[in-house]
């Protein structure tokens, strides 16, 4: 083959592959697209937290007007406060008896983790059920026992005592004041005395009667009790009772009386003279935001005792024709009670058999309130089971 030849044949055969080259790049498809990347998933939100469970156990019906009144109203403020973070529940009227026990085991078994039991005689049922129960927070409402899981907390009561005590020893005719009473507990025993020493700072003549009914709840009782007060002299009724049966009575008898636990005004418009009222709101509210945040705690010592201070007592609703020297007296142990400038347990106090229960000059601690026993002088009789 010559040399022509073969050059021919060469750009014959390139001639061929630009040729090929070309008509494959003709017919060539085209790729599809990448399919788009699938859309992210929202992470599902978290699951919303339990409402926490909160029963309270009372001792006498919502509708008291005084005492379960009182708790109740601080019941709903936790409602008010806490929204739905909290489901909220009690049951009225349980006897201060084994039924307590039984209605607090059912609370527990149902589901709540924060059980408030409102008077003094459930304390030890609630014992026994806190014992068997560790994972559920319980408070007893005026006891003094504690447990690892078990508090108590209390109102001063005796403040709000004292404050009507001053308008009732203003406001006396006869200088006899009539108490109807419930059960002789230092509790009890505390508001009498106190009410009698604010009596006795406005009027140093006064004598206090009392009639004991032995009962929280019990109108007829205590409607027999303000009666028999009225009947041997006293013209002012006090009570540490939870109905408004005794200013009803001093209604119905042109007397005048106090409310007591709640503003009862609309009981006895007439009669009524002021309302020594307790909130129980600040506390219920302090003790639940404590079991939601974790900071709860219990154990030996675990007492809260608020009183003017902490906005947990007051009197309310002063009638128009107490004076207003007294009105402003009363502003002032107010003031007194909140800054520490005044001291309603300050000796001299004697009791009533003439013996110095508290010294001069010195300041009664609150070991000394909780088991007080004792009649201060002013108060006739003694204290039912003291020696």
């Amino acid at each position: 083959m010559t040399d022509l030849q073969k050059r021919t044949l060469l750009k014959a055969a390139a001639l061929t592959a630009v040729a090929s080259a070309a008509l494959v790049g003709c017919g060539k498809k085209e790729e599809p697209a990448p399919a788009p990347a699938p859309a992210p998933v929202a992470s599902a939100p978290a699951p919303k937290p339990e409402p926490l469970k909160i029963a309270f156990a009372y001792v006498g019906p919502v509708g008291d007007g005084g005492w379960t009144f009182a708790h109740d109203n601080g019941r709903k403020a936790l409602e008010k406060e806490f929204g739905d973070k909290i489901v909220t529940s009690f049951v009225e009227n349980v006897p201060e008896s084994a039924d307590a026990e039984r209605v607090l085991r059912d609370m527990a078994g149902q589901g709540n983790k924060l059980i408030f039991g409102t008077t003094f005689g459930y304390m030890e049922p609630m014992l026994k059920v806190a014992a068997d129960n560790a994972g559920i927070k319980f408070e007893h409402a005026t006891g003094y026992k504690q447990a690892d899981n078990m508090r108590t907390y209390d109102s001063r009561t005796y403040e709000g005592a004292y404050m009507a005590g001053v308008i009732a020893g203003k406001m006396t005719k006869s200088n006899t004041l009539g108490v109807v009473a419930s059960i002789p507990i230092p509790e009890v025993v505390r508001n009498i005395n106190a009410f009698t020493l604010g009596a006795q700072s406005s009027n140093p003549k006064i004598k206090t009667k009392v009639v004991w009914v032995n009962g929280w709840f019990d109108p007829p009782k205590e409607t027999e009790a303000a009666t028999s007060l009225i009947n041997g002299g006293a013209d002012v009724l006090f009570q540490n009772t939870d109905s408004p049966a005794v200013l009803k009575t001093a209604e119905a008898k042109g007397k005048r009386a106090f409310g007591w636990d709640s503003d009862m005004t609309s009981y006895g418009p007439k009669a009524h003279l002021a309302s020594s009222v307790i909130n129980w709101g600040p506390y219920y509210i302090k003790a639940t935001k404590e079991a939601l945040d974790g900071s709860w705690k219990a154990g030996a010592g675990a007492h809260s005792w608020w009183g003017v201070k902490e906005g947990a007592i007051d009197i309310v609703s002063i009638a128009e024709d107490v004076p207003a020297e007294t009105k402003a007296k009363i502003d002032e142990i107010k003031k007194g009670l909140t800054d520490g400038s005044f001291a309603i347990w300050k000796g001299p106090i004697t009791d009533n058999t003439g013996k110095v229960q508290v010294a001069k000059d010195t300041v009664a601690d609150d070991q000394f309130l909780g088991g007080l026993n004792f009649f201060v002088k002013g108060v006739e009789g003694k204290v039912p089971g003291s020696k």
